[in-house]
């Protein structure tokens, strides 16, 4: 659950309050049409986090490293960085390193992407609490030097990009070796350990009162200028007047596509109906109607990983089945099965640098 007070401490600027439009017909939308680095599905099923900070790349080509960087659109998004870490070298230590705005990391970043920690900070210490699962951050004065309104994607970045590490669920700033119960420049709060319950690039359509609402973290593709493809986390706040589990309710809510059509694209058409979603032990199984599916036809890779992506998200399950029309035969369009179940990819977003 989104915590309340943080919410309140949002101007929620930038959120776009548009209509739904419909357009088009069948499963999945024609405007996606190049692969969004396609995941060794059959071979990922253990359910760890897309992008890992610190997780081998499985085809033995390096470490890819995940930071949340800022897109051109001023979206936070998961970026996969091809690095090597050092000898004993901490995770957590490298990721908040490359972070940094114009660091020592900043030629691997991609174009078009900020980093989001203010120029010339440092990480003076970082450890890790395991017992808590507490990230403990420490960074130099010169992290309290910050556009305003950077104040709740600065939070964001920091706390999504050291979650993804195993073993990792919350995180503490300090500064210079004293504990931050708020951030310096327009004080949102850090009395709290900080987790994926802040959300990250917060919406709400209009006619929801933020205090009355459940937020869905749904992911949608968005392109560079290059025409590079990647995808968008987006917490929606919606209405929790009607009980509705939240696995269903993140389905209808990526079906019903991004509030922001202009810089976001949904992948699936809003023709398509949830015909359940059932969750057994550590697997939700997703059964989406379409009368235009034939059996044997091969799905778009980006659907079929935001489904996934945005499904584990929300329930912290291990594995999605996806079925069309009742079935369990889903391949996607470079041959990789989703027949059984599967977990998130091991890392999205490998963009150019």
């Amino acid at each position: 659950m989104v915590q309340k007070s943080w919410i309140r401490r949002t101007a929620l600027t930038g959120v776009l309050v548009l209509p739904i439009l419909t357009a088009g017909c069948g499963l999945f939308s024609q405007e996606t049409g190049k692969s969004i680095d396609p995941p060794q599905v059959e071979e990922n099923t253990n359910g760890t986090d897309n992008g890992q900070t610190g997780q081998a790349d499985p085809q033995g080509q390096g470490t890819h490293m995940t930071v949340y960087l800022q897109d051109r659109n001023g979206y936070l998004a998961p970026v996969s960085i091809d690095t090597s870490l050092a000898a004993n070298e901490a995770a957590g230590q490298r990721a908040l390193e490359m972070m940094v705005e114009d660091g020592t990391y900043a030629n691997l970043l991609p174009e078009e992407f900020r980093a989001m920690i203010p120029q010339g900070t440092q990480i003076k210490s970082f450890s890790v609490d395991k017992e808590n699962k507490l990230a403990l951050v420490n960074f130099t004065e010169p992290f309290a030097s910050y556009n305003p309104q950077d104040e709740r994607a600065i939070v964001e970045a920091i706390t999504w990009t050291l979650t993804a590490i195993p073993g990792i669920e919350n995180v503490e700033l300090s500064l210079e070796g004293e504990k931050l119960s708020e951030m310096p420049m327009d004080a949102f709060p850090l009395d709290l350990a900080l987790n994926r319950d802040i959300g990250i690039n917060i919406e709400a359509a209009e006619g929801v009162n933020y205090m009355q609402s459940t937020p869905v973290t749904l992911y949608f593709s968005a392109k560079t200028l290059s025409d590079d493809q990647y995808y968008v986390p987006v917490t929606r706040l919606i209405s929790n007047d009607n009980d509705m589990p939240t696995a269903e309710a993140a389905m209808e809510q990526l079906i019903a596509g991004p509030l922001n059509k202009k810089e976001l694209t949904s992948i699936i058409l809003p023709e398509v109906k949830v015909t359940s979603v059932e969750t057994k032990e550590d697997v939700v199984t997703v059964d989406l109607e379409d009368a235009t599916y034939e059996a044997g036809q091969q799905m778009p890779s980006e659907m079929l990983q935001a489904v996934v992506l945005s499904i584990t998200e929300n329930t912290g399950a291990a594995q999605v089945q996806i079925l069309i029309n009742g079935e369990a035969s889903v391949v996607d369009a470079q041959g990789n099965s989703y027949v059984k179940p599967v977990g998130r990819p091991n890392y999205v977003n490998a963009l150019k640098s």
